[in-house]
């Protein structure tokens, strides 16, 4: 089975390089059976969220009809990136396998500021915001 997992893997980063991809490639396992993998498309796609584990993830959710990915495994290419990681745990993947690290040479472009709202209204929005999730869950 790994041999199966190492040559898809391999097809589709070719198939993301050939596509002016990033050659990241996933492929997600369950019960020994490959049921679902994907690569980049975020360039094609203009979507910031086309990482290969993001498509990999959405695709088997929907062969599931279950967006808890439990029992299943992930091979990547590459070590996620801090959002594909979190989108992995909320999906509840057992195990995550990857192939190589991330080059310490890549720059980060991230300047993002993230700043908490305090107005008039905020208090009632944050009581609200609690009091749901506490009855949701």
């Amino acid at each position: 089975m790994q041999e199966k997992i190492d040559k898809k893997l391999l097809t589709l980063a070719k198939k993301a390089f050939n596509r002016d991809e990033i050659p990241v490639s996933a492929v997600i396992v369950k019960n020994n059976k490959i049921i679902s993998c994907a690569f980049n498309k975020r360039q094609k796609s203009h979507d910031v969220t086309g990482h290969a584990e993001i498509l990999a993830i959405r695709k088997a959710a929907k062969k599931l009809k279950d967006w808890r990915l439990n029992g299943c495994d992930l091979y990547v290419t590459l070590k996620p990136c801090s959002m594909c990681c979190e989108i992995i745990k909320q999906s509840r993947i057992n195990k995550v396998y990857f192939y190589s690290e991330k080059l310490s040479t890549k720059k980060e472009y991230n300047k993002t500021e993230f700043i908490k709202v305090q107005t008039n209204v905020s208090q009632e929005l944050v009581d609200f915001m609690q009091k749901t999730f506490k009855n949701k869950r």
